[in-house]
């Protein structure tokens, strides 16, 4: 007969852990870390592996960060791990018992991570764990990432400027970059990072340039050749049929709000 209430201990303990990560998440992200870096830094903080990356440094950056941080660590040096280990042992020693409850934990365990990286369930929760936060902490989140749209088409990239690239010896006014819906953000040169460039900043090969906007115009901005003037005119033709379909839905929701 399988050790129903051992194994149910070990589930609890485990969907426990799942969801504090799942907070710990949510919260950093709150905070300006992208979806992935909040989610493998919460993980990290909360099982003490502790890994050195640039991610990580940026986590303690701020104090909501390093409180968020700090509450991981903690919760996840409260013994989970040894209690997981002794409450195996418990149900494994019973003689007879071990493939049908190998098979049961397995299983219970498949299910709650199946569970944990649904796309519908972590759609439902989430703004539950927001809704919470923000009632329950002095904390000053900001959800950067719904702020900047960067949760649909809209994405912050790093392209690395190569001699021969359309970006490449050339002002940002002569790129006009926002007549494609794109934002230069900063410029990294070596050591040196230019925030907010001016508009007479030249693009050298080697600097790596900090652009805002559709992911798949950044992606063809990234390839685009020197003296490419065709995609430059489809990407500034192409931002300007969504500058006319946004001041119709604009328009559109000025009406309605009037009729209201």
């Amino acid at each position: 007969m399988v050790s129903v209430y051992p194994i149910l201990s070990l589930l609890v303990i485990f969907a426990l852990s799942l969801l504090v990560v799942r907070v710990g998440s949510v919260a950093l992200r709150m905070t300006g870390l992208s979806p992935d870096v909040a989610s493998f830094q919460a993980t990290s903080a909360f099982s003490g592996a502790g890994y050195t990356t640039e991610e990580a440094e940026r986590v303690v950056e701020t104090p909501e960060r390093r409180t968020v941080t700090k509450a991981l660590i903690r919760l996840g040096s409260l013994g989970l791990v040894s209690t997981i280990s002794s409450l195996v042992l418990s149900f494994t020693d019973a003689a007879g018992e071990e493939l049908p409850n190998f098979v049961t934990i397995v299983a219970g365990v498949g299910g709650l991570v199946l569970l944990a990286r649904s796309d519908w369930f972590n759609r439902l929760v989430t703004p539950v764990i927001e809704w919470g936060l923000r009632r329950t902490t002095d904390l000053d989140l900001r959800d950067y990432t719904r702020v900047l749209g960067l949760q649909r088409e809209y994405r912050v990239a790093e392209v690395e400027v190569d001699a021969g690239d359309w970006l490449a010896d050339e002002s940002l006014a002569d790129l006009d970059l926002p007549a494609e819906g794109v934002l230069v953000l900063g410029v990294r040169r070596g050591d040196t990072y230019i925030g907010a460039p001016r508009s007479d900043t030249e693009v050298r090969p080697g600097d790596v340039v900090v652009l805002y906007g559709k992911e798949d115009r950044l992606r063809e901005l990234s390839d685009r050749e020197s003296g490419d003037d065709r995609t430059r005119e489809y990407a500034v033709a192409d931002h300007e049929r969504d500058l006319e379909v946004q001041d119709e839905l604009v328009g559109e929701e000025t009406e309605s709000e009037r009729q209201r």
